[in-house]
């Protein structure tokens, strides 16, 4: 349960044009110094995924704490950020290369450094057609338990691999998201486990018929510090900048590390609700299996977000816990990924009253 607390108790609510989504500035310098120094300490490089918070400010504080590059999703995001001045990038997704994409890629392969995930054999002879004769590389994908893209054997990335290579690409290793971590509480550890033994059979795979394997990264955030031991040599995190009401529920964060919350206002009373202006349009409907709801209010934890439609969010609990229309509430969000990628900025709290917007850049990149 995410709890009341500073720094939201100490926000000057009318300074706040609601629904507005606020970082705290100290928690999130916080949590980017302490997962940085957590995995350099096992010898591991830190490439935080920006799909998270998919701001060029975030990025830079994350690169000043010692991140050796960055993830992104789309090729989008990776233009975005290319543009913006950072030069190693790796898309952690199985792009298909053809058409305006194909172009695209071969375009940002001249502007950075870059790394495309593959994890089929037609995808790397795509990638071939479109990146053959750049410095861009390629790392295949495993599919180390979560049961969304990859392969799900050595043999099988051994094949992408050969197909890779085959097709005039440098194959730098291998990758996996260890995204069924969030299935439940306590099983982050198990789940780091598949991560790496999923790793290094399919690196041996690939060793075995002559790839110079030098990448082997892993991901999530439930299970970054606890898969960040060699020979793995990268993590890729996204959610541990900002926290959320799933990783408090999965155990992964503390409820005073969560760095974002969402000011919303009341704007209507009635006897078995009250409805706020934050609605799907700003807290999405992302509802985990392990969660009721669509976020924690801070402060009335017997009250629940029940319903959101675009622009209402419709909440019911008791009585005696329900705020008075016109009141400020503040919501951690169920899954901050969404909720950001919904807001044109963030207000961030800088400290001392002062608050400063700072944009969403990469904001509805999704191709």
């Amino acid at each position: 349960m995410v709890t009341a607390g500073a720094p939201w108790d100490e926000q000057d609510v009318a300074a706040l044009d609601t629904p507005v989504v606020v970082v705290n500035h100290a928690r999130l310098v916080a949590n980017i110094a302490a997962t940085a120094d957590a995995v350099r300490a096992h010898g591991v490089s830190l490439r935080p995924h920006v799909k998270t918070h998919k701001s060029l400010d975030v990025a830079r504080l994350q690169i000043e704490h010692g991140a050796q590059g960055l993830t992104v999703a789309t090729v989008g995001e990776a233009e975005l950020f290319a543009a913006g001045g950072f030069d190693d990038l790796f898309i952690a997704f199985p792009v298909r290369a053809t058409g305006p994409k194909a172009t695209r890629l071969r375009a940002l392969a001249g502007a950075c450094r870059l790394r495309v995930g593959v994890e089929s054999v037609s995808s790397a002879k795509l990638l071939g057609e479109a990146l053959r004769g750049t410095d861009a590389s390629v790392v295949v994908e495993i599919d180390s338990g979560g049961s969304r893209t990859g392969t799900p054997t050595a043999d099988g990335a051994l094949l992408v691999a050969d197909a890779a290579r085959a097709a005039g690409l440098q194959v730098d290793g291998v990758f996996t998201h260890g995204g069924h971590s969030y299935a439940a509480r306590g099983i982050s550890q198990e789940v780091a486990e598949e991560e790496v033994r999923g790793l290094l059979g399919a690196a041996e795979a690939l060793r075995s018929t002559g790839h110079e394997v030098t990448v082997i990264s892993a991901g999530s955030t439930p299970t970054a510090v606890l898969a960040a031991h060699l020979p793995v040599t990268e993590v890729r995190p996204g959610t541990y900048v900002f926290q959320d009401r799933l990783q408090v529920e999965l155990g992964s964060c503390r409820p005073d590390e969560v760095s974002l919350a969402v000011a919303t206002t009341v704007v209507a009373r009635h006897a078995d609700r009250v409805v706020v202006d934050a609605g799907a349009k700003t807290l999405s409907k992302d509802v985990p299996g392990v969660l009721h709801g669509h976020g924690s209010i801070l402060g009335r934890p017997h009250l629940t977000i029940e319903r959101v439609y675009d622009h209402h969010g419709v909440v019911t609990g008791p009585a005696d816990e329900m705020p008075r229309i016109g009141e400020v509430v503040w919501v951690v969000p169920n899954h901050v990924c969404p909720v950001v990628d919904l807001s044109p900025d963030v207000l961030v709290d800088l400290g001392g009253g002062r608050l400063e917007s700072w944009p969403v850049h990469a904001r509805g990149l999704s191709r």
